[in-house]
């Protein structure tokens, strides 16, 4: 049995993005062309690797545990050709990156453009997660490198993963113009039992980060709404509908809002998580120079 490598990429790619057209999109091909490589894969490896439920296709446990193995084919493939790259001192390859919500446009996009001037062959494939999932595919390996924060439930230290500090950012209260806290310099969160609240989606960092600050404040808040999309809760936020909490990365100055520090002020940090290599892979090693660089971190405190 000869497994071919470009078909066994699209088997871990069904596994990470969850779709044949999400694949064919990523890979510039048609679906019926994804679908024809994944039944010839399934044909070389005499294996049925997928199934249907209704109009969606998803893996077999068999097919689970080839692309999982192809996930370590695969790189060990890459890091073969970037250490054969390597020799001339050039990172190459692909890395697939994830990074939360607020930090897509403040950190992982400023990275990757810099990145794509220093080191051309190298080659980032920018996905959104939260830290309570972002971290789970790190340690499956759907991920090779996540930004995320060291302080939620989930990132206790691991052997096999390194931490790489990157910044520290301010969570701040966020408040309509005309709100009357507004006149305060900095707020104590016991100041608003009272108030109503938009938070993330149940079970998300953030949202398990703004209950328990609430609950150590002594009170239970009182969510009227909850978003997993900062833009959306910043316009309730701006209409006067609810205050919320969020980081000052989330905070985008086109809306209309005012934020102010919690006393005492909160902070999480933001650091990047990779999985301990066997053997050193440049291309990784270049995307975590990228994201610490003094450029790519200006501008983080105060927004």
């Amino acid at each position: 049995m000869t497994l071919n490598p470009w078909r066994l990429r699209l088997l871990t790619d069904l596994a990470t993005y969850g779709t044949v057209r999400a694949v064919a999109q990523r890979g510039n091909l048609s679906p019926s062309a994804v679908s024809q490589q994944l039944a010839t894969l399934e044909r070389e490896t005499r294996t049925a690797l997928l199934e249907r439920t209704g109009r969606r296709i998803r893996l077999t446990a068999a097919g689970v545990l080839l692309a999982g193995r192809a996930r370590e084919i695969l790189a060990a493939m890459d890091a073969a050709e970037a250490e054969l790259r390597g020799l001339a001192d050039e990172p190459a390859g692909t890395v697939r990156l994830a990074a939360f919500q607020s930090a897509v446009h403040s950190l992982a996009e400023p990275a990757v453009a810099a990145l794509a001037e220093r080191h051309p062959d190298v080659t980032v494939v920018l996905l959104e997660s939260e830290p309570h999932e972002s971290m789970p595919a790190l340690r499956r390996g759907d991920v090779d490198v996540i930004i995320t924060t060291s302080d939620f439930v989930g990132a206790e230290l691991d052997p096999a993963i390194d931490l790489v500090p990157i910044a520290e950012d301010e969570i701040v209260l966020v408040l309509p113009n005309d709100h009357p806290m507004t006149r305060d310099e900095a707020i104590s969160l016991d100041k608003c039992q009272r108030q109503r609240w938009t938070f993330d989606i149940t079970g998300s960092y953030m949202s398990e980060l703004a209950t328990g600050l609430c609950r150590a404040a002594g009170f239970e808040p009182e969510v009227i709404c909850r978003f997993n999309n900062y833009m959306i809760a910043l316009q309730h936020v701006e209409k006067g509908r609810s205050i919320a909490l969020l980081p000052s990365l989330a905070v985008d100055p086109r809306y209309r809002v005012t934020t102010r520090p919690l006393d005492p002020p909160v902070t999480r940090r933001i650091t990047a998580a990779v999985r301990r290599p066997a053997t050193p892979r440049p291309e990784i090693t270049a995307v975590l120079s990228a994201l610490r660089t003094p450029l790519n971190l200006s501008g983080i405190h105060g927004r």
